[in-house]
């Protein structure tokens, strides 16, 4: 990947990661860990990979996106807005009743989410028939969507990995944020999926295990995925609460909202990496 895509991709990044975990400490409650985790990718999608625009928002030959891992909002919703979709003063409103973001992406009342998620696993079949619908109208879209490790625990994951396969879904590029944790603590011993690339190359996927924050892997990755005649899954291993130390390989901070003191922290942390980025960036 060129130097200067890459530094702009580490500064969208590190401006969603900010921007999320001031949400949740504006809202009292959420999912910081899961957000952090999938920041990179997001980015890439959002600023570098998809084609998609708010001018555009419901054309119907956009590439799609389905945050399966719904409770993983805060994330999205930051990539949303920094995309344009809607203004980014509406990330301090998260959770508040009436308010636009909820605790879980809902298609009816945000612009820019494709699918209603958070019932774990069907953000994944809802990715599948979407892939599934671009073929049989003729559309050469792509779907592109992220799961949890801990959700692929469900046997939902497992039924829609089937289907996929069964019909040749090359359209559909998924990521597994494979940080290690859940809300009870490491997957392996809550409920074992594990050896995740090895199920979904039985399930007939093509599949890669990468880096989840590199952004030349992720690159590559997709890259493969997209010249690929297999429904494609990119094991991505990344860190839970990435960029907040004391939030990193914690699964206490699964679903909660720092307090003052901590979000002091946090802030500070997010906020250095983000002008580093940005700095980084301006020199090229």
């Amino acid at each position: 990947m060129e130097k200067n895509r890459c530094l702009y991709l580490k500064e969208r990044a590190a401006a969603i990661r900010k921007d999320a975990v001031a949400s949740v400490f504006a809202a009292g409650s959420g999912h910081p860990g899961g957000s952090l985790s999938i920041s990179d990718v997001l980015a890439y999608l959002y600023f570098d990979r998809m084609n998609v625009s708010a001018d555009k928002a419901n054309d119907p030959d956009r590439d799609r996106f389905v945050l399966s891992k719904g409770h993983a909002a805060p994330a999205l919703y930051s990539a949303l807005a920094l995309k344009g979709y809607f203004d980014e003063s509406e990330l301090q409103n998260l959770r508040h009743l009436g308010a636009m973001l909820q605790g879980h992406p809902d298609m009816q009342t945000t612009k820019g989410v494709d699918v209603s998620t958070g019932s774990l696993g069907q953000g994944f079949s809802a990715a599948c028939g979407m892939a599934v619908a671009a073929k049989r109208q003729g559309k050469k879209y792509n779907v592109y969507t992220v799961i949890g490790d801990g959700e692929s625990q469900e046997g939902m994951i497992w039924e829609a990995a089937m289907f996929a396969s069964h019909y040749k879904l090359d359209n559909l590029i998924a990521f597994l944020d494979f940080n290690h944790l859940q809300i009870d603590g490491d997957v392996r011993s809550v409920m074992n999926p594990t050896p995740l690339d090895e199920k979904f190359k039985a399930f007939g996927w093509f599949v890669q295990v990468i880096d989840g924050h590199d952004f030349d892997a992720i690159d590559n990755a997709v890259t493969a995925a997209l010249a690929s005649d297999k429904p494609s899954m990119i094991i991505c291993n990344t860190v839970k609460g990435k960029g907040v130390s004391f939030m990193e390989n914690n699964y206490g901070w699964h679903g909660k909202a720092p307090k003052p003191e901590e979000y002091a922290i946090a802030k500070a942390e997010l906020e250095a990496a983000y002008n580093q980025a940005k700095e980084a960036l301006a020199n090229g």
